[in-house]
């Protein structure tokens, strides 16, 4: 039975163990882009841009027509098509002129590289939000190992206690204060909980899988992000310019808009029908070979509203990208003041946060289990040194996100 029940143990621990999953965010983003749903299905956009680029080059197909006799009088005949009989056969192409064909070609082109810099942009978006939340679950992890720790020993302090006050050895209060004390921190405790909940879950929609991520930073990856980088706006603006996909994008859609008003324009332009055919009986001779030309005559659709439509559009996507170049030098400022504050801010505190707040906190642990500072002392410290455990791991937090946000703001590591 024991053993039954070691095997069972053992195969519940190694379920649990299976259904995580220990990643560095080269891991993440090398996961992420094998199997995130998004791109997938954003990427036969850029299929489908190409098949419409295919269609665009062929011509319509030509068009054949036959007419045959179904009764002839004279002979009192049905069906008569032989060599005393009649037939027609004709053959009709339609050839475009004004350069339709050449102006369509070039704008399924440019729409087919538009919906390329489409999913570039949004590789760059959930690239953002994958390593957002990968820096947020693991500096929460950080923040409630420290909490729990503190929580198993107030647990062990309220249980002592209870005892000794149904003892009557020490007042009641102290006990309500060790609870309140407890209590405080499960509050604190499901406040990280929750968004970590949530982070986790964008972590695994992100990598398409259904594994529990658990982070793993190192001491460098998060270093780098103290790096002093000088602000040079005319830089970060040029650097951007030349990689943001969402900026060639509104390059690449002015593009567009002009072929399309050119398109339209061509598309005013009368095309011309050519054709042959065979006659055998009915014409001015027997055995007629004929060619025709036909052109329809532009007096009423000269495709005025669709080329006003076109420029209005091409007038709007100039606008637009005149708004998106002060949006950008907004943006690029915006972030990098957020970064740069968040480094300073864990500078000034970088100096004890690794040595100097363990040291204390064992220290007052064991100078109140040897009774000398008081309960009040004690809690009040621990209420301190959780909280500001917490903002430590706060301020790296907000220092990795910001670092990221500048990079995506860019579009380059500059970290």
């Amino acid at each position: 039975m024991r053993k039954l029940y070691a095997l069972l143990l053992l195969v519940l621990f190694n379920q649990v163990v299976m259904a995580q999953k220990t990643v560095t965010l080269q891991d993440c983003e090398s996961q992420f882009l094998k199997n995130n749903l998004f791109l997938l299905a954003s990427h036969y956009n850029i299929d489908a841009a190409k098949a419409m680029t295919i269609q665009a080059r062929i011509w319509d197909n030509p068009n054949l027509t036959a007419e045959l006799n179904a009764y002839n009088p004279e002979r009192d005949k049905f069906f008569d098509i032989g060599k005393q009989g009649q037939k027609v056969f004709g053959i009709e192409q339609l050839i475009y002129l004004g350069g339709k064909k050449r102006n369509e070609v070039k704008l399924a082109k440019t729409n087919e590289q538009l919906a390329e810099l489409q999913f570039n942009d949004l590789l760059r978006t959930l690239k953002l939000q994958l390593r957002q939340s990968f820096y947020t679950v693991y500096y929460n992890t950080k923040s409630l190992e420290i909490t729990d720790k503190q929580l198993v020993h107030i647990e062990d302090l309220i249980n002592s206690y209870s005892i000794q006050a149904q003892k009557g050895n020490i007042p009641l209060r102290d006990v309500v204060r060790l609870q309140s004390l407890y209590l405080n921190f499960k509050n604190e405790r499901m406040e990280v909980v929750n968004n970590s909940i949530e982070e986790q879950a964008n972590l695994k929609l992100l990598l398409n899988s259904t594994e529990t991520i658990i982070p793993d930073v190192s001491k460098d990856d998060f270093n780098k992000y103290l790096k002093i980088i000088p602000f040079d706006l005319k830089s970060f603006e040029d650097e951007a310019i030349a990689n943001r996909p969402d900026y060639l994008a509104k390059q690449k859609e002015i593009e567009a808009n002009e072929l399309n008003v050119k398109w339209q324009k061509s598309l005013s332009v009368p095309d011309i029908t050519l054709g042959a055919n065979y006659d055998q009986r009915s014409g001015a001779f027997n055995n007629e070979a004929n060619i025709s030309v036909g052109i329809p005559l532009p007096l009423w659709n000269k495709n005025k509203g669709n080329i006003k439509n076109a420029q209005a559009v091409l007038a709007q996507s100039k606008v637009e990208k005149q708004n998106f170049n002060l949006q950008l030098e907004t943006e690029i400022t915006s972030a990098w003041n957020k970064w740069d504050e968040s480094r300073k801010n864990y500078a000034v505190i970088k100096p004890t946060v690794n040595s100097d707040f363990e040291a204390v906190y064992n220290g007052i642990l064991t100078n109140f289990q040897k009774r000398n500072i008081s309960l009040l002392e004690f809690t009040d410290f621990m209420e301190s040194y959780n909280q500001a455990n917490i903002q430590v791991n706060e301020l790296k937090k907000k220092l990795a996100l910001s670092g990221e946000e500048l990079n995506t703001t860019i579009n380059k590591d500059l970290f």
